[in-house]
């Protein structure tokens, strides 16, 4: 009895045993492949580190495009990695082996697709904004009311700085679906200022001071398009507005021109002596259901 539990118990240890022979046998006999293996990887992985530094170096000097760059450096490192690994798996043996891992990644890769659906979005955007070049480093852009200068680009997002000193990073597939404005382009913008005057003031009197005035603010240019034009009768004000054209992004800036230009008509107007004036109410006590203001009691 106790002969035949031995005897039971002996032949899976002998299996287990026989098992892990072969295992170390297969081992030994590729651990030179494995230490060739080894070898190649340390050696890829330097060239694919070398190879994308050289195309960098290669490309910045014919172009500036950032993100451009960044991609097709990408692309080599990963094409240059790949090729060891294909290589790697050949000295091991395991070329069925790769069949299967490529059936895998491909069924990896549908999946992820579809799992990170804005992450695909957004890289493929950033591609199709380095080829299209919609604005680059250090311009003035505004989207979804937020307004800066670039000053980074990748295939996944645009880096803006505000004005007020923060960081934003936008989606780059906003890009393409959301209008963006790009103050950069022309290098110049248009300042739109809402002026009121007594209705008293002579209105031609009035368009030859604020016209001469602009004309004469130093950092005005394009002097031949400014725009003079009263909009509307306000309730104790006849109101115009005055558009001109300043050098942008460069300075002077949008804000200290608009600031100039809002001195300079209020100086021209007290010289002129032509009023700017307070909001004015009428008060009426003699209507039905009040009392005049003559027949009013004061109490001193």
């Amino acid at each position: 009895m106790i002969q035949d539990i031995q005897e039971q118990v002996a032949k899976p240890v002998q299996t287990v045993v026989q098992k892990l022979e072969g295992w170390l046998d297969t081992f030994i006999n590729m651990l030179p492949n494995m230490v060739v293996t080894l070898l190649l990887l340390i050696i890829f992985l330097v060239l694919a580190k070398f190879g994308s530094k050289l195309f960098k170096k290669l490309f910045y000097k014919a172009s500036n495009n950032e993100a451009l760059g960044h991609l097709f450096s990408t692309i080599i490192y990963g094409a240059i990695l790949s090729i060891g690994i294909f290589i790697m798996l050949g000295v091991l043996g395991l070329n069925k082996a790769l069949t299967s891992i490529l059936a895998g990644i491909g069924v990896i890769g549908l999946a992820l697709g579809f799992a990170f659906q804005d992450i695909a979005a957004n890289f493929v955007s950033g591609i199709i904004l380095a080829f299209k070049r919609p604005f680059k480093l250090e311009d003035i852009i505004q989207t979804n009311d937020i307004m800066g200068k670039v000053t980074k680009t990748n295939l996944r997002d645009t880096v803006i700085e505000t004005f007020q000193g923060q960081e934003v990073y936008i989606p780059n597939k906003d890009f393409l679906q959301n209008p963006f404005y790009n103050f950069s382009v022309l290098e110049k913008r248009r300042v739109d200022l809402v002026v009121g005057v007594s209705y008293a003031d002579d209105l031609d009197k009035v368009e030859d001071v604020v016209l001469s005035t602009i004309k004469n603010l130093e950092g005005v240019i394009d002097k031949d398009m400014i725009v003079f034009d009263y909009s509307e009768f306000d309730s104790s004000s006849i109101n115009f507005n005055i558009r001109f054209w300043i050098q942008y992004p460069d300075q002077p800036g949008y804000l200290t021109m608009r600031s100039n230009a809002i001195k300079a008509i209020k100086k021209a107007f007290d010289e002129q002596e032509i009023t700017i004036p307070f909001p004015i109410r009428t008060l009426d006590f003699g209507i039905k259901g009040g009392q005049k203001l003559s027949q009013m009691e004061l109490n001193k």
